[in-house]
């Protein structure tokens, strides 16, 4: 299986059944990060991470604290794309990490980034 990310800068393919998405929150500055698996039913949300609470973005109620870091599996169904703001206005842009390598999208304004399993 493989991941595609298009934004303005053109295609970023990644041969993975498994990535990570890491941000600052923009308001607060504090990192998030979610594991992603890539499956037949589409992509899924299998854990997320937050190293701090505030504007809006409080851990839920099952959150294990571990490491400094609000651990928890959000309960969404599958998504077939995932499509990230690349505003320009925030403090970092996204990191996808897949692979045991990191890239960065995001960090000027374009257009959303969306990222889709490759056809």
């Amino acid at each position: 299986m493989a991941l595609c990310a298009l934004s303005t800068a053109g295609v970023l393919r990644i041969a993975t059944t498994s990535f990570m998405l890491q941000w600052t929150h923009s308001v607060e500055k504090i990192p998030w990060q979610e594991d992603w698996q890539i499956t037949p039913a589409g992509f899924v949300l299998t854990e997320a991470r937050i190293q701090g609470s505030g504007a809006g973005m409080e851990p839920p109620e099952d959150a294990i604290l571990r490491d400094g870091w609000y651990h928890y599996v959000p309960k969404i169904p599958p998504r077939e794309e995932i499509v990230l703001a690349a505003s320009g206005k925030t403090v970092s842009g996204w990191k996808l990490c897949a692979n045991d390598t990191c890239h960065e999208l995001g960090i000027t304004a374009e257009q959303p980034i969306k990222i889709s399993q490759c056809k």
